[in-house]
């Protein structure tokens, strides 16, 4: 296993009968990241997470979780992770308190020292004021605190949630979203996965796309950006195409500029896209250019790509 990843497969399969539901993946996780793992109802989330997890054996592949191989060495995984499936379970007997404390003891937590600990992991979440209530009277958002206060009973190094957020209203999205913000703040690494791109986008320092069981992206934030966008697409708005033919004209032979064209006018103003390699330094120098080229410049504003345009970009093939 690569130093520096807590999570870790090798050419990981899993098959059902001759449907292969994960394709041979390969999955890097960084210690102490927020990775999220994205991709459409049946592309081979929640399978991949079950093996990681010692829930299902691979067909084929190896898999390792903080050092410990899921095939050879399941007790060891299952003492690293704390896991929060999709399904909350029914717990309809127990008070909030009680079934903090029954997850507790199945970790072998000693009485004595559990009452602490369930006052500190109602705190963390939140659920101090409903300690006394019982489970299922609970909204699905505080289940989801909830189940995710279980997965840290027993503090372990990482935690896999399958779909966190799925279900939520927007309020309890934010605050599952800031809840895992925190854990990554305390040492923990967070691998869940989920089909709503935009609490992968608020939150998340790696990103890993699937696909039909095959992994078609993987990497940091950044780097997927970079991937992405390989150059920067400046919009400069000005009053006519007069002014846009100077902007051309004076930005043509500027080092770091690939190409410029113009786009559909806004408003009866003209607009120009330019294609450009440089950095922050060379953007500064093109907008101190027009200033003193006497261009009234109306706009100047760089686009970007956000993770929706990264996925339907990876997923269907479309070029940028």
């Amino acid at each position: 296993m690569d130093e520096g990843l807590i999570i870790q497969t090798a050419d990981l399969k899993k098959s059902f009968g001759k449907f292969d539901a994960v394709k041979e993946i390969t999955v890097e996780v960084p210690a102490g990241s927020i990775y999220g793992f994205v991709g459409p109802n049946g592309a081979g989330k929640t399978t991949t997470m079950r093996m990681l997890t010692t829930l299902t054996r691979p067909t084929k592949g190896q898999a390792w979780v903080n050092g410990y191989s899921v095939t050879e060495e399941p007790r060891a995984v299952r003492r690293s992770i704390g896991y929060m499936p999709d399904e909350f379970g029914v717990y309809d007997d127990m008070r909030v308190w009680e079934y903090l404390d029954f997850f507790a003891a199945c970790y072998d937590i000693p009485e004595g020292e559990r009452k602490r600990l369930i006052n500190d992991l109602l705190e963390l979440v939140d659920l101090s004021h409903r300690r006394d209530d019982m489970v299922d009277k609970l909204s699905r958002g505080m289940k989801q605190r909830l189940s995710l206060a279980r997965t840290l009973a027993h503090d372990p190094a990482v935690l896999i949630l399958d779909e966190p957020a799925s279900g939520l209203d927007p309020r309890a999205r934010v605050e599952i979203r800031e809840l895992l913000v925190t854990l990554k703040d305390m040492g923990k690494t967070i691998f869940f996965s989920s089909h709503i791109l935009a609490d992968v986008a608020e939150i998340c320092t790696h990103i890993g796309i699937i696909e039909a069981g095959e992994m078609v992206a993987q990497g940091s934030m950044d780097e997927m950006q970079s991937q992405m966008m390989p150059h920067r697409e400046i919009v400069i708005t000005v009053r006519n195409p007069e002014a846009a033919e100077k902007v051309k004209t004076l930005l043509q032979d500027v080092n770091g500029v690939l190409d410029i064209k113009d786009l559909e006018p806004q408003a009866g103003r003209s607009r120009i896209q330019i294609n450009f390699t440089g950095d922050d330094e060379g953007v500064e120098a093109i907008s101190q250019k027009l200033s003193e080229g006497g261009i009234a410049v109306l706009g100047f504003t760089e686009e970007t790509k956000d993770l929706e345009a990264m996925f339907m970009r990876v997923t269907k093939g479309i070029v940028t």
